[in-house]
């Protein structure tokens, strides 16, 4: 059932031991929306926690730091950033079929849980969950407006998304103007890398691949790449906006190689082809410009089928 902003914060005022899921792979929305309710729900005195099925990259720490942590059996589940439950990754063993609530930006949301508080016009997640922590009346110091901001940012690139609109803007001034350290978080977010990085990025942009009249340009990520360069998937958020820097590019796709010989596949376009649409034919889903899915198969099976269907769609 779809629910407002106002109907969400008064489940969550009457709900205790609230245990949030954020997706696989995670990225700066999802982490500031969970961070940020969680540090929410905790000023009201409940007991709250966050969790992910992979590790949290370093540069993300700020975001939990000095957070009380509590031990509880969960009561009240809440998804938050999350389009479908397989996005969970491990967590969609234990949790599938199970989460009460999704706080969610993603117009192809499969409206899995109990409750859904959606709105595909935001930017990004942490601009709704903005809006939820006000209709708590839980006062945004600074560390609420760290995270909330950093999932806006990280989720527009930095303000240069046309996802971005006037209204993620003024959220990202009000979170400024309520002590979000905006300078520091675009600066870690966006022009630190770490050697091992450098080094992965590298290989990236030595093995990218391009199709459909180079019109599609293809980055593999493999296992044999970490192991070269010292890095890990953590650091991967920054390789999928590569793809659709080079001129012609109307859609890029960053494969990634996993442990098991499965992988995910992060997609970029532009106007011209829907990202989401393209994700979903693999079972996956996101916004018309940033999207990703996941296979079974491996890497070599699964840039098949993706190329095959971008040439489908460019047509």
């Amino acid at each position: 059932m779809k629910i407002n902003v106002e109907k969400c914060a008064q489940i969550l005022r009457e709900k205790d031991n609230i245990l949030i899921l954020t997706h696989a792979h995670p990225d700066g929305d999802t982490l500031g929306c969970g961070f940020a309710l969680c540090r929410a729900l905790l000023k009201l005195g409940k007991k709250a926690g966050v969790i992910c099925a992979d590790d949290i990259p370093g540069k993300y720490d700020y975001l939990y730091s000095n957070m009380d942590v509590f031990e509880f059996e969960e009561e009240y589940v809440v998804a938050v950033d999350v389009a479908t439950e397989n996005l969970l990754g491990s967590l969609s063993d234990r949790y599938g079929g199970r989460i009460d609530m999704c706080i969610d930006h993603h117009g192809t949301n499969t409206e899995y849980a109990d409750k859904l508080l959606l709105n595909a016009d935001a930017a990004a997640a942490c601009e709704i969950i903005l809006k939820v922590i006000k209709a708590l009346g839980v006062q945004i110091d600074r560390d609420i407006a760290n995270c909330l901001y950093t999932g806006i940012t990280t989720d527009t690139g930095c303000f240069r998304y046309a996802s971005a609109t006037s209204n993620t803007y003024r959220a990202a001034a009000e979170l400024i103007d309520l002590g979000a350290d905006n300078g520091t978080i675009n600066r870690v977010m966006f022009e630190t890398k770490t050697k091992t990085y450098a080094a992965l990025e590298r290989l990236a942009i030595e093995g990218m691949e391009f199709f459909c009249d180079d019109r599609v340009c293809v980055i593999t990520i493999t296992q044999d790449m970490y192991a070269r360069t010292g890095s890990n998937e953590q650091e991967t958020e920054a390789i999928a906006p590569l793809t659709r820097q080079t001129e012609g590019v109307e859609i890029g796709l960053t494969i990634r190689e996993k442990e098991d010989g499965s992988c995910k596949c992060s997609v970029r376009t532009f106007d011209s082809v829907d990202a989401a649409r393209l994700a979903s034919s693999f079972g996956g889903g996101g916004h018309k410009q940033a999207a990703a899915c996941r296979f079974d198969c491996d890497v070599r099976q699964a840039k098949e089928l993706l190329v095959a269907k971008c040439k489908e769609l460019l047509q």
